[in-house]
């Protein structure tokens, strides 16, 4: 059983609910990526998704545009990430990781060979925005033989067709998108997340994280009772943006720990 796996199960099993911080490598600086992560846990994230810094985040609204610009110019690329992670893993064993990015990256590496380094440096899932289930079958297959999870995206306008193409190889959790748009926009409908949960648990055996439009406490304690876990990663971004870098750390950890207290309480 995975890392992710373990860690969804083991809060299931205490009635608790997980919260998936996004930040992108790189930015605000490289050197603060690593703290940065350090931070993330220490609020009381459970699982950590780390952008892969890409020219073209097609599914991301500016502020997660900005950031992997910021990341782009401080000459960040894959090879930098995967670093980060295993710097990460020097002194947090139990954290998992998922990489989220684009298919640009990984292809320019190859996927043997990206698999391998991500299995090396300790990374636990990776999500492929641009990788449609039905096209990416040997790649998850791969992915799971090296012990890394296969995460998916489905969004509100997803067929019963891509649920349950999803529900075939996805492992760890899949990624609910709760808004039609990019990340960070939008209204956030509790009423139609909450009625779309029921379908996509009907063909998807993981748990379902529930990111998108999710900026405070009280959306996060809200969308929290109608899933598993909560992704949160516009709202951090914009937080290091307003806050100088040796605050950064102290920040992200004060804002974690806030939406940590009210997915718990």
């Amino acid at each position: 059983m995975s890392r992710i796996q373990n860690t969804l199960q083991a809060l299931a099993a205490q009635n608790k609910k997980g919260l998936i911080p996004f930040i992108t490598a790189g930015d605000p600086a490289p050197e603060l990526t690593v703290s940065l992560m350090h931070a993330l846990v220490a609020g009381g994230a459970d699982v950590i998704e780390l952008g892969v810094p890409f020219s073209d985040p097609m599914a991301d609204g500016p502020v997660i545009q900005r950031a992997s610009e910021r990341a782009l110019a401080n000459g960040v690329g894959m090879r930098h990430v995967l670093q980060f992670v295993h710097e990460f893993r020097a002194s947090n064993q139990h954290t998992p990781v998922v990489l989220m990015g684009y298919a640009n990256p990984i292809e320019r590496m190859g996927e043997e060979k990206f698999i391998g380094a991500a299995k090396e440096a300790g990374v636990d899932g990776v999500l492929v925005v641009d990788y449609p289930p039905e096209e990416c079958e040997e790649f998850a297959a791969r992915m799971k033989e090296n012990g890394l999870d296969p995460i998916f995206l489905l969004a509100p306008t997803s067929t019963a067709e891509r649920i349950a193409q999803v529900g075939k190889i996805a492992s760890g959790y899949v990624y609910y998108v709760s808004l039609k748009g990019v990340t960070g926009s939008g209204h956030l409908d509790l009423d139609a997340v909450a009625k779309k949960i029921p379908e996509i648990k009907q063909s998807v055996k993981v748990p379902v994280g529930v990111g998108f439009g999710i900026r405070d406490a009280e959306t996060a304690r809200a969308i929290a009772s109608v899933s598993d876990a909560v992704v949160i990663g516009s709202r951090i971004i914009q937080e290091l943006e307003n806050t100088p870098r040796e605050r950064a750390a102290q920040a992200v950890q004060e804002f974690i720990a806030g939406i940590r207290a009210a997915l718990d309480g």
